[in-house]
């Protein structure tokens, strides 16, 4: 069956109209109010993550922060539930089954469904901007990846009619993932993955996306990085963090290797079982913090059955692990918590295949530990020209690559030299203070077209150029 565009349905406001009532909304106070939308607000992935360090630094700011996901955790700012807005939810499953895969259709049933349910969302959206009076949206990746395309459709429709000013915070984009590429509805992925919408200003994690963006879309973006809190002083070994061990079944002398990822073949776990075994200490445990589940169980299946073959003390451990958002604090004392983890750690292992930026790599480099990398694009693009020092690799593990995890292992020294420098650098680049200082400049960009009769000046709003 032919294409038809979602995106010709309905008749939109004047685009410029649009545009300057919405900017107007953010002249009228000093502290605007601030929605927070995505699919999931909670838990430790990458969008989560960084959603709530932009909530905590946008506070400090002075302004009022909201969210609204399909699913929120109790450690974010206030917050709105649409169950409809998950990835998960049972009717946004089986309209992503439908539309993407060998098996994808394009028909008017799949048609009218993601329409009927884009436009409960947008009503649910519309709830949320009047209960908290809403001046400003940051759209955390909706707009980029189709892991919900009612939601993705829902938004591009409200932003359109409405003309809030809204901040698309892109992560990562449909075209760079082969599970989206066999697609039944293209022509609704190009209208709203991201929309282009006056409205609109967006921004990428990485150089590489704001390439494409300018590539795919001809749209322009701000770059902002992830970023860390590398002013609060991380915990020491010991104390209260102590029951880590006796939580993952560990014994004295055992050896951590950290994998602080979710479980998704994207991740290149194998990779860090291959260095585990070659090593051939039987007293490093490999470790993984997160969660298996957002693509299947069976990758996780996998891995333990080549941990297995390979003699590896693979310790899967996220239902022990209690998510605590990014602030590096205690949990509710049931549980060890992704910090502790962290502190307990003698070494590493981050072989993504791919990543937007690198979350738990920045996580690393604020704990001081030694860090075996895979060299993924955005790694080699934005982050590795810093000068930062890890143990690094190509897709592969080589005698090369053993020889310099056991050097490291073994000389603890010239370990705390060598992550010694990376804090420094990580501190300088990739801090609170850099996301603060960008995040300025973007809301003094969001109302520079104001009419000089109603623009505020930059000490009303709280905001100064750097």
């Amino acid at each position: 069956m032919a294409a038809k565009s979602l995106s010709r349905k309905d008749p939109l406001l004047p685009a410029q109209t649009c545009e300057a009532e919405g900017r107007l909304l953010l002249a009228r106070v000093a502290a605007v109010n601030i929605g927070i939308v995505s699919t999931r607000l909670t838990g430790l992935d990458g969008v989560s993550l960084e959603a709530e360090k932009w909530a905590i630094v946008l506070e400090r700011l002075g302004h009022r922060v909201y969210y609204c996901a399909g699913e929120l955790g109790g450690n974010g700012p206030p917050g709105f539930l649409v169950p409809e807005m998950y990835f998960a939810h049972p009717r946004i499953q089986q309209i992503t089954k439908q539309a993407f895969g060998p098996e994808a259709a394009d028909t008017p049933k799949l048609r009218a469904t993601i329409r009927k349910l884009a436009d409960a969302i947008k009503m649910r959206v519309g709830e949320f901007i009047r209960t908290f009076k809403i001046e400003l949206l940051i759209v955390e990746n909706a707009l980029a990846i189709p892991m919900n395309i009612p939601l993705g459709v829902a938004l591009r429709d409200f932003i359109a009619e409405t003309g809030i000013p809204t901040i698309a915070h892109h992560h990562d984009f449909y075209w760079e993932r082969e599970r989206y590429q066999l697609c039944a509805v293209p022509d609704i992925l190009d209208a709203a993955f991201p929309p282009d919408l006056p409205s609109i200003c967006h921004v990428v994690i990485n150089s590489l996306a704001q390439q494409d963006l300018r590539i795919w879309k001809r749209l322009e973006a701000e770059l902002i990085p992830n970023v860390f809190d590398f002013s609060t002083p991380p915990p020491e070994k010991g104390g209260s963090n102590a029951e880590f061990w006796e939580a993952i079944g560990l014994d004295e002398g055992d050896i951590i290797f950290l994998q602080p990822t979710r479980v998704i073949p994207r991740k290149g776990i194998e990779l860090a079982i291959e260095l585990v075994h070659r090593l051939g200490d039987p007293r490093i445990k490999l470790v993984i913090t997160h969660p298996a589940g957002d693509e299947g169980w069976g990758y996780l299946q996998w891995l333990q059955k080549e941990a297995h073959r390979k003699g590896v003390d693979l310790r899967y451990v996220a239902n022990r692990i209690e998510s605590v958002g990014i602030k590096v604090q205690r949990g509710s004392g049931k549980r060890p918590t992704l910090w502790d983890a962290y502190v307990h750690a003698d070494f590493v292992t981050y072989p993504s295949l791919w990543e937007g930026f690198g979350n738990a790599l920045l996580e690393a480099i604020y704990f001081r530990k030694p860090v075996l990398i895979n060299r993924y694009p955005v790694y080699v693009a934005d982050i590795a020209p810093k000068g930062f020092k890890f143990v690094e690799i190509d897709g592969r593990i080589t005698d090369e690559t053993v020889e310099e995890v056991r050097y490291l292992l073994d000389n603890p020294e010239k370990c705390r030299g060598v992550t010694d420098w990376n804090f420094r650098l990580g501190k300088e680049h990739f801090s609170l203070e850099v996301l603060e200082e960008k995040l300025k400049k973007l809301l003094l960009f969001l109302t520079a077209k104001l009419p000089s009769k109603t623009t505020i000046s930059p000490s009303e709003l709280k905001l100064s150029p750097k």
